[in-house]
């Protein structure tokens, strides 16, 4: 069975990683964007893993530039936004594609595991996916669920053994 230990990305600073290093953490997987009307949601993300990441949660943030051509930075870019204006400190990686025949695979995966409303296609900027310590999907958020509204799932994963 597929988990996401089975994958690597790119961070954004250019490293290869092996998603199996956050093998036995509850993760929460996001696309992202700069400059989208759901951007702010960088903060609320942020106050997550500040909340939860000595429980053994982490955010794995993916920028992707496929929804109204609102992450059009390079990497570079991206990531002293995030910093500079959210405080962001969760792992972020390169630019993907989310959707289409260049999906990254790990969010082909996604996609899959945890289809949306209208079938599995990513819809907009900022969709969740909420993964268990064993690596397998619990749930996923559409892009208008604010981070503030995840706390009880990210609960009850983090009290799952």
């Amino acid at each position: 069975m597929t988990t996401l230990s089975d994958f690597s990305a790119t961070s954004i600073t250019g490293g290869d990683i092996s998603l199996a290093d956050y093998s036995g953490r509850v993760t929460l997987v996001v696309n992202t964007a700069s400059k989208c009307g759901l951007t702010p949601q960088y903060e609320g993300l942020q106050k997550l893993y500040d909340n939860y990441a000595d429980r053994g949660f982490v955010i794995l943030g993916f920028p992707c530039d496929q929804f109204g051509h609102q992450e059009p930075g390079a990497e570079a870019e991206i990531a002293e936004f995030c910093e500079l204006n959210f405080g962001v400190t969760f792992p972020m990686f390169a630019k993907i594609d989310v959707n289409g025949a260049g999906a990254h695979p790990l969010w082909s995966w996604l996609r899959t595991e945890k289809g949306g409303v209208l079938g599995d296609a990513i819809k907009w900027n900022f969709t969740k996916f909420l993964i268990g310590r064993d690596g397998n999907v619990i749930k996923r958020f559409a892009p208008q669920t604010a981070p503030d509204q995840l706390g009880d799932d990210i609960e009850r994963a983090l009290a799952e053994a």
